[in-house]
Order: C-alpha cells, then structure tokens, then sequence
C-alpha cells in the first residue's frame, strides 16, 4: 500500500514538474483587443517574452472609454484598443520604473505621476504599441495588469483620479512643454497631500505660487481644471513619503534632463555672446 503510495506522490510531483511557469504570476502582458495576430506577436517579441511566461490580459476599447470618456476628445479615443503594457512587480519600496516605445502623446513621467495617484507602486512598467499612437490609452492596461500581478483591485476613484490627471499634464504639456508640465502637476500634488490642503480656495492659491515659482503663466481655464484635479487628488489616501519614494527613479531621470536643458543653454548663450563680439568688432572697424 505504501508503494502505490509512493507512486501516486511521485506521479504527482512529475505532472506539476511539466507545466508550464508563469513567473510566480507577477509578470503580466496587457494587449489592445483590436491588434491583429501579427502585432500581438510583435508587442510580445518587443516585450522580451512569450505566451508561456507571462499572464495574458485583453483591454477592450468599452474598458478604456470607461476611463477616458469626457476626459478627451472622442476621436482621440478611438474606436480600437491598440495599446498595450507589461507590468513586473517588483522588490518592495524599488520604485516604479517606467518606458514607452510608439508612445507619442504621454511621457514616461506623466505614466508615473498617474499610476502613482492610481496607487500603483513598486512596478517595471512598459507602454508601448506596434504603430504611433497618443498613448492615453495605455494607463488602462498598466492598471488591469497590476491589479491581477498584485491580486487586489485598486480604488475605482483612484483609478478614474489617474487618467484625468493623465490626460490634463498632457494638455498642459502642449502649451508649456511636457517636462514642465510634469514637474508643475507632481509639484502641486505632492504639497496638496503633504499640506492635506481640501479649501478650494487655499489649493488655487497653491497652484498660483507653485506656477509662479517654475515661471509658468497658467490661464485661468487651466487653473481651474488643475484645481479639479486637486480636489479629487486630496480625497484620496496618497502618502508623500511614498510618492516621494514611489518616483526616486523617475525624478533622477528628470534631473538629468534639467541638467542637459541647462548645459545646452549655457553653450547657445557662449555660441551668441561670441556672435555678438564679432559684430561689435565689425563695427567698430566699419565706423572708424
């Protein structure tokens, strides 16, 4: 009896030893409902990965209108889920590291700002699609395949919270450029929840200083969208420690970004201040 024991236990571990791994179920690949066979493939040679090693998700355009609809104009939006995400989990307080390929619309720190308030943390996140596309789409899949990658839902607020945030740092980032636009959203945010301001009044106040501050000129238009926001942003349970912790990769990214802007106008202002020598020694020989 002890041997047919045995066998069935050995028989057992054998069948468990042949199935497929999924990565502990923490690797998740999020595709556009509306990509053909080959795109699909194309997102998950892109993605370094295969059907056998990650979990596969399927974002439809129903779910991302969800998110997005009255936030952007319906031709943005489309009528086809075409981006996709790979979300890993990563080792606690890492961080969230974020990449695009495709993505034209949305920069890697706009992604991070949004997931950040969507209560993402501790991920290696990729957007990307097989063709250009906005990208505003994206944030969907990222937050669905976290969600399964974790085993927990996130807050339907925070979530909708998220992608108006998204998708307001963009418009902004048309008219004062999108790092700017970042810096300017993820600043007042992080005073909002570490000031745990709620008066309407206070946080305009807030927007005008922090703008003022950067030398940005905000419209009063903008000014009242990013107070919208704000208010929404305040009645969620955010932690500036760990939005602080959460974008320890990203701010270092945008430091180095400031700090190329600042050496490049350094050169372009010796390149003009050698310019202008010239022509007052030209001058100077054509006047006398």
């Amino acid at each position: 009896m002890k041997r047919v024991l045995a066998c069935f236990v050995l028989f057992g571990f054998l069948i468990m030893a042949c199935q497929p791994a999924i990565a502990d179920q923490t690797d998740v690949v999020s595709l556009g409902a509306d990509l053909s066979e080959a795109h699909k493939e194309q997102m998950l040679d892109f993605f370094g990965v295969s059907e056998d090693d990650v979990l596969i998700l399927t974002v439809t355009n129903d779910e991302e209108r969800e998110y997005l609809k009255g936030l952007v104009p319906e031709k943005q939006i489309g009528t086809r889920a075409i981006s996709s995400a790979y979300v890993k989990l990563a080792p606690k307080n890492s961080g969230i590291d974020v990449k695009t390929h495709n993505i034209s619309w949305v920069t890697d720190e706009m992604y991070a700002n949004a997931m950040i308030t969507a209560g993402i943390e501790d991920a290696e996140v990729v957007a990307a699609a097989p063709f250009k596309v906005s990208g505003t789409a994206a944030l969907t899949g990222i937050m669905k395949a976290f969600e399964k990658a974790k085993g927990r839902k996130l807050s339907p607020q925070a979530k909708k919270t998220a992608n108006e945030e998204l998708v307001l740092t963009g418009e902004l980032g048309d008219k004062i450029g999108k790092d700017n636009a970042a810096k300017l959203i993820q600043d007042i945010k992080q005073d909002v929840v570490k000031q745990k301001i709620k008066s309407p009044d206070d946080i305009r106040e807030l927007i005008k200083k922090i703008a003022a501050k950067n030398d940005i000129e905000l419209t009063e238009e903008q000014i009242n969208k990013i107070l919208k926001l704000m208010e929404n942003i305040s009645k969620l349970d955010l932690n500036l420690a760990k939005i602080n912790q959460q974008l320890e990769k990203i701010n270092l990214n945008l430091d180095k970004v400031k700090e190329t802007v600042e050496e490049n106008k350094g050169l372009i202002q010796k390149v003009l201040d050698t310019i202008n020598s010239l022509f007052a020694w030209l001058r100077s020989i054509f006047s006398a």
